[in-house]
């Protein structure tokens, strides 16, 4: 199985710095090719929500560079993977958290995660980004936020029109640096191919449907890398047509 990766980011229409931060890479082993992609969404204050989502990337980069390669040696397993992955976090976590105490200052960042690896995908996530499935008749939204309004609907308390409207949209239930303790979802399925994996934060989703996502992300239009940036580009400028605010990230994975 190969791999096409594609990025686009803007800073939006209100902030002044970029407080997303995104990575995609790939890899070959002796089990065919590997691919990686992490997204944050930072939140606290001027450039230092840059710091804590570029804090969290730069953990999960370091561990797939360097350390990916040991725990595919010493016998790949999901419930190793997950090991690592919660050390990350909780190491990142406590690193952001110390940085806030001395600057007397709240910083943290939310997180979706994902390897795929021989024919598998495997996901974490913390807060309220994104990882959606696409296959060119469905989507799926695989991960779940970690949000006030969130828990509010699955317990019946509001309705998914009300939670669009909310005033407490953006409170989270926890995020990296900002909890004492983490709790991430974890997700795993099968790849088949010729699919697209969205990794997206919070400004990429509020004013975009599924259904314009199915049309515009689908993985019979993206036929190359070229037209998966003009179509994420496309629909970061609808966003801020329809006056996002926020900062808007947004990688694709297509598997091929």
């Amino acid at each position: 199985m190969d791999f096409m990766l594609s990025s686009y980011t803007d800073v939006g229409l209100r902030k002044k710095t970029n407080q997303d931060s995104l990575l995609l890479e790939t890899a070959d082993s002796a089990f065919g090719k590997i691919a990686f992609g992490v997204v944050c969404d930072g939140m606290g204050g001027f450039a230092k929500g840059e710091l804590a989502s570029s804090t969290l990337i730069k953990g999960f980069k370091e561990w797939f560079d360097n350390r990916f390669v040991n725990l595919v040696a010493e016998g790949f397993s999901e419930a190793g993977l997950r090991r690592d992955w919660n050390q990350i976090i909780n190491t990142q976590n406590d690193l952001i958290q110390n940085y806030g105490r001395k600057n007397g200052i709240r910083l943290g960042t939310t997180l979706s995660g994902i390897l795929i690896y021989k024919g598998k995908y495997y996901i974490v996530n913390v807060g309220d980004s994104r990882i959606y499935h696409i296959l060119p008749n469905e989507i799926r939204q695989i991960t779940k936020d970690h949000t006030y309004i969130q828990r509010e609907i699955d317990a019946g308390r509001m309705t998914k029109e009300e939670a669009l409207v909310s005033n407490q949209r953006s409170v989270l239930l926890q995020c990296v640096g900002a909890s004492e303790d983490i709790y991430p979802d974890y997700f795993s399925g099968l790849v088949t191919g010729n699919e697209i994996f969205l990794l997206c934060c919070d400004g990429f989703v509020h004013l975009i449907t599924e259904a314009e996502f199915l049309q515009y992300l689908n993985p019979n239009l993206l036929v190359n890398e070229n037209a998966m940036t003009e179509y994420s580009k496309y629909l970061v400028d609808l966003n801020k047509y329809r006056n996002e605010l926020d900062n808007i990230t947004v990688g694709l994975i297509k598997t091929c």
